[in-house]
Order: C-alpha cells, then sequence, then structure tokens
C-alpha cells in the first residue's frame, strides 16, 4: 500500500508552479451548489497499521471461488491459472496498461500483441487475427461489422437464439442505428437446425452468427450452418469457447470466415466481472476490415527483428468516417496473459484441460440425473456446460446450495422466461469429483 505524503512547502510549491494560490482554486469551476459542504462523515485518523487491519477486515467480507465449490459459468469460467501467467505478465518490459499508439508502444508491448494474434490465428483456425477487442460480447458485434463492410449492400444478420442473451442485447444496442435488420433464429431440441436456417436466407443476408458450444451448453452442428451461409452467399460468423477448441474442430478449418469469443479463460481471473478479453480470427482478405490493431513483424535497417503496428485503423489514428470501429482502448494485458497461457500450456495441455472439462462434466450430468426430479433439458451433445430440468424453480435451489457452500448454476429463468425451473451447470478441470458428488448429494436433500 503505497504512502505518499504533501508536506505544506511541497503543496506551495506546486501551486505556484500551476498558477493558483490555494487548493479552493482547483475546484473553482465545481457549481457550488454540487460541491459538499462541511467536513466530510469520516472516522478519525489511523495509523498505517489500524488502516491496513481495518482494510484487510472489510476485505474479508467478500467471498471468492476459494470459499465455495462453483458451478456457476454460463460465459465466465473458473479455470486454473499456471502461476508462470502471473509471473511473466508482471515483467516490465511487457506489462502496461498504457494503450499502444505509434512510436512509444515498447518492443515488448508489440512482441507480446504479436505472438498473441499468432496464437489467436492458430487456435481458431483461422489466417489473421488482431487485438483490442473488449469481451466476447463486442467481439460479437464488430464481427457483425466486419462483415457488413465485407457484404457492402445487404442488410439482414441472422443469429441464433442459442448465442449468449447478453451478447445479442449487446448487438441490439450497437445496431440500433445501423442500416442491419437483426432476426433472430429459434432453436430447435437446443440448437439452430441448419434446415430452417436454410429457410431464412437470401441474397440479402449479411451473415449468419452462431455459437457453439451455445449458451445451453450444446455443440451446434458449425459445418453445416457455415456451409448453408456460404450457398446464399453470406459469411459465417461463429462464437466459441476457446477452451472447447482442445477438442473441438476449430471454426475456421471449416470455413467459418470470423471466429470470435470471450477469451477469460484463457488465464484471466473471475476479477468480479472483468477486465475481460475478445478475440477475433478472420480470413486474409479481411485485414484492412479489422477492427482495433495489427501488430507485425519485420527487420530493422541493421537486420534485426522488430514489431511494429502494421494496422491501426481506429478512430484516432485516421479519418472517422473510415475507421472500422470506435474501438479506442486497450486490453494488450488481458492479451498478454492469453499468449502466455496458450503457449504454456500448448496443443497437448490445452486438449488435457479441455479433456477434463468434458470427461467431468459428463459424469456430473449422468450422476444429476440420478436425483429424483432432475433430468437433461436438451438431447443435444454438450461439451463442459450442460442444461438440467429442476423440480423446483432453479433460484430455489441455488439458494438451498449457498447455504453449503455451494455455488449452483446459472438460473435460465433470469433470461427466458418459461425456463425458471432450468439450471445452467457448468463444470471445469478446477473441480473435482468429490465436489460434484457433493452437489449432487446436495440437490437430493433439497427440499
Amino acid at each position: 500500500m503505497p504512502y505518499i505524503q504533501n508536506t505544506e512547502r511541497e503543496v506551495k510549491e506546486m501551486l505556484e508552479t500551476i498558477g493558483v494560490s490555494s487548493i479552493e482554486d482547483l475546484f473553482k469551476d465545481i457549481p457550488a451548489g454540487v460541491r459538499v459542504k462541511g467536513d466530510l462523515n469520516l472516522p478519525s485518523q489511523m495509523s498505517e497499521l489500524e488502516l491496513l487491519r481495518h482494510i484487510e477486515s472489510l476485505a474479508s467480507k467478500n467471498r471468492t471461488v476459494g470459499d465455495y465449490v462453483s458451478f456457476l459459468g454460463a460465459g465466465v469460467y473458473n479455470h486454473f491459472i499456471p502461476a508462470v501467467v502471473d509471473h511473466l505478465a508482471g515483467r516490465a518490459e511487457f506489462y502496461t496498461a498504457y494503450t499502444p499508439y505509434q512510436a512509444e508502444a515498447s518492443q515488448g508491448v508489440l512482441q507480446g500483441i504479436f505472438e498473441y494474434q499468432t496464437l489467436i490465428a492458430q487456435l481458431t483456425g483461422t489466417e489473421i487475427s488482431q487485438a483490442s477487442l473488449y469481451d466476447g460480447a463486442t467481439a460479437l458485434v464488430e464481427a457483425v461489422y466486419l462483415a457488413r463492410a465485407v457484404a457492402k449492400k445487404r442488410k439482414r444478420v441472422l443469429v441464433s437464439k442459442g448465442i449468449h442473451p447478453e451478447y445479442l442485447q449487446t448487438l441490439y444496442t450497437y445496431s440500433a442505428n445501423l442500416d442491419v435488420k437483426i432476426e433472430a433464429m429459434d432453436l430447435e431440441e437446443g440448437t439452430a437446425p441448419p434446415e430452417r436456417l436454410k429457410g431464412m436466407l437470401d441474397d440479402d443476408t449479411v451473415c449468419v452468427a452462431f455459437q457453439s458450444p451455445n449458451f445451453f451448453g450444446c455443440i451446434e452442428n458449425g459445418p453445416e450452418i457455415v456451409r448453408a451461409a456460404h450457398e446464399s452467399g453470406a459469411l459465417a460468423v461463429a462464437v466459441v469457447d476457446p477452451i472447447s477448441l482442445g477438442l473441438l474442430e476449430a471454426p475456421g478449418r471449416y470455413e467459418a470466415d470470423i471466429v470470435v469469443g470471450e477469451g477469460q479463460a484463457l488465464g484471466m481471473p473471475l476479477s468480479y466481472g472483468g477486465p475481460h478479453l475478445g478475440f477475433m480470427g478472420a480470413r486474409a482478405d479481411y485485414t484492412r476490415k479489422m477492427p482495433g490493431r495489427i501488430a507485425g513483424m519485420t527487420t530493422d535497417a541493421e537486420g534485426n527483428r522488430g514489431f511494429v503496428l502494421t494496422f491501426q485503423t481506429r478512430e484516432q489514428h485516421i479519418r472517422r468516417e473510415k475507421a472500422t470501429s470506435n474501438i479506442c482502448t486497450n486490453h494488450a494485458l488481458c492479451a498478454l496473459r492469453a499468449a502466455i497461457y496458450l503457449a504454456t500450456m500448448g496443443r497437448g495441455g490445452l486438449k488435457q484441460v479441455a479433456n477434463l472439462c468434458f470427461q467431468r462434466a459428463h459424469y456430473a450430468a449422468e450422476q444429476i440425473c440420478k436425483v429424483e426430479g432432475y433430468s437433461m433439458r436438451f438431447r443435444a451433445p454438450f461439451f463442459k456446460e450442460f442444461a438440467v430440468t429442476c423440480p423446483k424453480p432453479a433460484a430455489e435451489i441455488n439458494d438451498a446450495l449457498i447455504k453449503r457452500d455451494i455455488i449452483g448454476g446459472l438460473d435460465c429463468g433470469r433470461f427466458f422466461e418459461d425456463e425458471k425451473n432450468t439450471l445452467l451447470v457448468a463444470v471445469t478441470e478446477c473441480n473435482t469429483r468429490e465436489e460434484i458428488d457433493m452437489l449432487v448429494e446436495a440437490l437430493g436433500e433439497v427440499e
């Protein structure tokens, strides 16, 4: 905890330097009616030792997944983070919260972005990737914007209702003033049927967006969805869980045009909901239409390897009407963590993590369905997350579980009025068989 003291002499020197006579002058532009009058209602001063103990006592009131057994997912997951991620991400040549612009961007930051892009392209099976997307929801929005820039005069966007509801709401909000029409496809047994999709496609369709595994954990028939989109001349946008790509075919390899998702699972803690990381991979033909930044590798005049910002088509760098998006910040630290995680895990490690998630999730589903009143909501294959029909509202079940120090799954009634008895359970490599058995036992005891 830093302690910075400003002496009276230092305060006087600072005020003289900036040309004001008192501290009050610094706030004169704030209207008197909205300024606090009198002293703040604060406790008496504390020593440094007392203050540290007071803050620690406040912090101890927070409960984390270290205090509970958690089966909550729905887009943000409790995965193990190797110690090397924190160690390397904190090194001075890489670590910065500063937004890299042009020449002032350090070689370390640029190398981190370049390595991240390379790994994301390999993971998603795409030809090119970029950096600086906020999260999975805005990554979907940027993918639709990119598809519209490619499709030009087309105006219909078809989205599967299997996409996370918060992602769809973000898309609706961003697109309110965009000249496109968003249409949602209904699900059938938890997935978007390609045959129904074919009947909705026409020559005005910009793209088809789907998520696999989708919000309910079901694995979509991605290749058929992509094939149907391409037959109508539309682009295919796939939203993916990056951990699932340790087992499932990368969408870029079955010719999805744009692949996006939430990268939180790649070495980022839950962190009370953020900051997280959106990723995007796409065809090389779309390079000049990609949002955010693209770092490249080159050599200098002496033949030494160096890294540069190859593309930065943002509002700060070019005329606003030519900008590819309104992204104006940078999640380079999150991207760095993802790159370190992927490089550390390697192909074998990622596959092992994915397999552990898959095996333990299926064990959990099998055991839960043995409890009276519980059954699988959908018959479709799943990866690490699955929807369960419960004998009573999921909210009531979660209330009972939390009293046993178990964070239950997501109450799907939060997003779907007719799914109040549906619990979305997530299982990762961090959930042991003993914890799964504990959940099953607790469900059997809920009255």
